[in-house]
């Protein structure tokens, strides 16, 4: 029998497949909570990874930026790099383990200086099998700072992506904020036909900025993008990706409730707190609180990965 993720063992996730994580999911009705750290980054508690912290805190699901395929590294474990780091996640939390992989387009126009990234960050067919191999369950198709990301970009790798391995892992693709492209920008970062053509070419999960966090972003616009996906088979996820998950404890609760009324599917919250790697831990319960409750927030925090 199927159960929500709010609900779910370890031992539950070892034996789901791709469809019946995202079933999951969707049983949850708006109550998952992502939380996306950079494992290359030292740990706030030096001894003890940031993905445990998240964990600790009431993350559902951890989402790994920075992950190099073919230089896996998450520091603060007791393997820290290899091929097993993501299993390693798994055996030490219980939670399904995403990785962002980026879509650069190299004729964007970027603003500022444009960051560069080692092979093994790019979205591509030969990362994305890798990143099957060491155990994610998510590959999340989006942009950082400066990369030079664009809509364009991400629908050719979702295309590619979903005709070689779309049964095999969960697909999440769009951008948090303009990933430094000086044409997509504001409102200009997302609209219908994007959406439509993301679906089309096989994304799993679209991701959209939450409302509050990219300029000109509504609770109505991104309402109203949810409620098109979700007409065309889509879920969603609203995504922090402005350095907000740093804000203060109103903001948060804020965000969140702002992306309930969205209707979104699941929620993600970003990697930099007082400094890179992880949200400020508490904002991340405040977060899980105002979508799911103290119950199923402490549930999730206390849960043994033994069971």
């Amino acid at each position: 029998m199927m159960k929500r993720i709010l609900d779910l063992n370890a031992s539950d996730l070892a034996s789901m497949d791709k469809k019946e994580k995202l079933l999951s999911i969707k049983a949850a009705e708006g109550r998952t909570l992502v939380s996306e750290v950079i494992g290359v980054f030292p740990p706030i508690l030096y001894d003890v990874s940031n993905v445990e912290v998240a964990c600790a805190f009431g993350a559902d699901i951890i989402l790994l930026n920075f992950y190099d395929v073919d230089n896996p590294k998450v520091l603060g474990l007791p393997t820290e790099e290899g091929e097993s780091v993501i299993k390693e996640i798994k055996r030490l939390t219980g939670r399904m383990v995403g990785i962002n992989l980026e879509p650069v387009d190299e004729n964007a126009v970027v603003i500022d200086e444009r960051a560069s990234l080692p092979k093994g960050r790019t979205a591509s067919v030969e990362n994305v099998q890798k990143a099957i191999a060491h155990g994610a369950d998510m590959v999340v198709l989006t942009g950082n700072p400066k990369t030079g990301v664009t809509n364009e970009e991400i629908l050719k790798k979702i295309n590619e992506i979903s005709s070689a391995v779309g049964n095999e892992i969960i697909i999440a693709a769009g951008k948090m904020h303009a990933a430094g492209s000086s044409d997509e920008s504001g409102k200009g970062l997302i609209d219908k036909e994007t959406v439509l053509q993301f679906i089309k070419a096989g994304t799993d999960i679209l991701l959209l900025p939450a409302p509050g966090t990219v300029p000109g972003m509504t609770v109505e616009y991104i309402k109203d993008l949810v409620d098109f996906a979700h007409e065309n088979g889509c879920m969603t996820m609203t995504t922090i990706g402005t350095s907000q998950e740093g804000a203060d404890q109103d903001t948060i609760k804020s965000i969140a409730l702002y992306s309930k009324m969205t209707g979104t599917d699941m929620h993600h919250i970003g990697d930099s707190g007082m400094s890179p790697g992880i949200a400020t831990p508490e904002n991340i319960m405040t977060y899980s609180i105002a979508i799911k409750g103290k119950r199923h927030t402490y549930r999730r925090m206390a849960r043994s990965v033994n069971r």
